[in-house]
């Protein structure tokens, strides 16, 4: 058996990408435009599909929290077998299962069917992202780690760049199934891109332990080193999912923007954080985690609660305060990434992202919930309670920067003690 051809599980110290590191880069950034896109475009169809499936506020919220719960189940059944695989094999099987299900959201009419299409899409799609990361941080040393989560975030840029006008201008033009359709399209050649260029992920297998999957998820959940990373994963994700759901209601209700600036919003908005993702990825490489999460919580707090109390704004001032937003949102997801990559052993990588997976997704999916019942559209068809939404965002993210901080404090501890022993 030969060493040499075995990627290890944790390369050598480098300053900048191989060739293959580049492509997987960007394949990894690929699938998770495909799984954020198709999360995110709930949010700018919520203006189509309320009115045209007769549904109010909350049956939306309990749409888009279906989802979130499903990749909740799902990742926390994955998690046991999740180290137990070539990730690739792993990755693929997931992803045609979410091209699938996506699929059935564009043919569904009622909003049962669309419920039980957002399930079955969440089933699949939500253990794919944790499986990304799993990949990311097998294959990428601790110094890259910052640059690589940069290049996979660019993904959620990418959608809107990208998908979000593109769908909206489908969806304008025909209905709001034409989305899911072209999603389908697209997605079907990234996931040939995949398979043929991807190489078997495999070298976590080999000093892996037969230990059962019941156990192996257990393991993950309660060891300690874990439960602070998994609760500021709840805190991290409660906001996001309250807000998107609702944003582009509240814009064109509140702001009274119409429909068709939306592609326009989401455009120059993508435009700009697609540019900042990588460089934030080289910030935290150059000058640490914890300075840029801190930088990126403290912006993220004050643009929120400017949006969230907004009751007038131009499409300038609009696609101004909704980019300096998403680049404070930015710069807490990207170092808080590639420090949550450095939690597990190895051997339990796997499990952990579809542990952690599964705790946004179900954090997220009660946050939705919640903030269908924290809004509600008046009788004068504005969205009313939407400032609430943003003080809750304010508070997780408040809670979230301790948690952070214990979080580093801890991985460099144990940094210290693996490097005691070579400089004594």
């Amino acid at each position: 058996m030969s060493e040499g051809k075995k990627v290890p599980l944790e390369p050598a110290a480098a300053s900048q990408f191989t060739g293959y590191q580049k492509v997987v880069a960007g394949l990894l950034a690929f699938l998770q435009f495909a799984v954020i896109l198709d999360f995110m475009i709930m949010a700018p169809l919520g203006a189509l599909i309320i009115p045209a499936l007769d549904i109010t506020p909350a049956r939306f919220g309990i749409i888009v929290s279906a989802y979130a719960f499903s990749a909740g189940l799902s990742g926390l059944l994955a998690a046991g077998f999740a180290d137990r695989f070539d990730r690739k094999k792993l990755l693929l099987f997931f992803y045609v299962g979410f091209l699938a299900a996506t699929l059935w959201c564009g043919l569904a009419r009622t909003f049962e069917a669309l419920l039980c299409a957002r399930i079955a899409t969440g089933l699949f799609g939500g253990v794919i992202g944790s499986v990304v990361l799993a990949i990311a941080t097998d294959l990428y040393s601790p110094g890259l780690r910052g640059r690589v989560m940069g290049i996979i975030q660019t993904a959620f840029a990418a959608s809107q760049v990208l998908g979000l006008p593109l769908a909206l201008f489908t969806s304008n033009h025909w209905d709001w199934h034409a989305p899911f359709y072209l999603m389908v399209a697209l997605g079907g050649v990234g996931g040939v891109l995949v398979a043929w260029r991807l190489k078997p992920v495999t070298a976590h297998l080999k000093d892996a332990k037969d230990v059962h999957p019941a156990r192996h998820l257990s393991a993950t959940i309660t060891a300690r080193r874990h439960l602070p990373a998994f609760a500021t994963t709840v805190l991290l994700s409660t906001g996001g999912f309250m807000i998107m759901p609702f944003s582009s209601l509240f814009v064109v209700n509140n702001l009274g923007l119409a429909n068709s600036d939306l592609p326009t919003i989401y455009l120059l908005t993508g435009i700009c954080t697609i540019v900042a993702g990588p460089l934030i990825g080289k910030m935290v490489d150059a000058t640490g985690r914890m300075p840029v999460f801190l930088t990126g919580s403290a912006v993220t707090i004050v643009m929120v609660l400017i949006y969230t109390n907004l009751t007038t704004a131009s499409l300038p001032v609009l696609v101004l305060i909704n980019v300096v937003m998403f680049l404070g949102i930015f710069a807490r997801m990207i170092p808080y990434q590639a420090m949550s990559a450095s939690v597990p052993e190895p051997q339990m990588r796997g499990s952990f992202n579809a542990i952690s997976a599964s705790i946004q997704q179900l954090s997220g999916g009660v946050a939705a919930v919640v903030a269908g019942h924290l809004v509600s559209i008046g009788a004068d068809g504005r969205l009313h309670g939407f400032e609430r939404v943003g003080w809750v965002l304010v508070a997780t993210t408040i809670a979230g920067g301790f948690l952070v901080n214990q979080v580093n404090r801890e991985i460099r501890e144990r940094a210290a003690v693996k490097a005691a022993p070579e400089g004594s």
